[in-house]
């Protein structure tokens, strides 16, 4: 059961202009909840998120839906450059990598995908359509980082889940784009973004062996 969101309104969105098909995960990389929390609040900052999910659980509501919030910023995904267009961002209280990069609390992440199994739910998103900042922004952004745990969304069934395929296949490039990954940032900021998702054990933006058989899995 999703907590009851607490009411927090941002004033930075603004109107749509696409179909929602998107949920774009973040962590917020500050010191702390309301610092990020403030942050999104604040007209001079332009940054929001429609959720923001504080360390003990709960979730505060800060854009309505229907509205475009301001969190993915440059980037692309399946070709879509628009995202805040056509996402839901979702904003989970980690310090990130300029804080150490600390573990994500079990009841946080709870919340999150009980979060995310009900957006999935009313807006008829898959697992697949579930991403984080670091897909859609190569080279640009980290979150939500390599301790985030993806495998608890996928057994949750609200993130895709695969195993590495039995071949490593043809043209990782051309399949990391298949998977949606835009190649503006180059080869190795894109393998490096598809490494910190499926792979974090080894982020080095090189196309190994297992590298390339998940590529191969992912892209199906």
């Amino acid at each position: 059961m999703t907590p009851s969101p607490i009411s927090a309104p941002s004033p930075n969105f603004n109107a749509r202009k696409l179909p929602i098909s998107l949920i774009v995960l973040h962590y917020t990389g500050m010191e702390s909840g309301p610092a990020a929390l403030a942050r999104m609040c604040d007209p001079e900052a332009q940054v929001s998120a429609h959720y923001m999910v504080e360390t003990d659980g709960r979730i505060f509501r800060l854009v309505d839906e229907d509205r475009r919030a301001w969190h993915a910023g440059v980037g692309s995904w399946r070709g879509e450059r628009d995202i805040n267009s056509a996402s839901i961002g979702v904003e989970i209280v980690n310090g990130g990598h300029d804080y150490g990069l600390p573990d994500f609390p079990a009841v946080q992440i709870a919340s999150v995908i009980a979060l995310v199994q009900d957006i999935m739910a009313r807006r008829g998103i898959g697992p697949e359509a579930v991403i984080g900042h670091s897909d859609l922004a190569p080279g640009r952004k980290q979150d939500p980082g390599e301790k985030f745990p993806w495998g608890a969304l996928a057994a949750a069934g609200c993130a895709k889940a695969v195993t590495p395929a039995a071949q490593t296949g043809a043209d990782p490039q051309a399949r990391l784009a298949t998977i949606g990954y835009g190649l503006d940032a180059g080869l190795p900021a894109v393998v490096e973004a598809f490494q910190r998702r499926w792979r974090p054990a080894r982020v080095d933006g090189v196309i190994d062996d297992e590298t390339a058989r998940l590529i191969a899995a992912v892209a199906g």
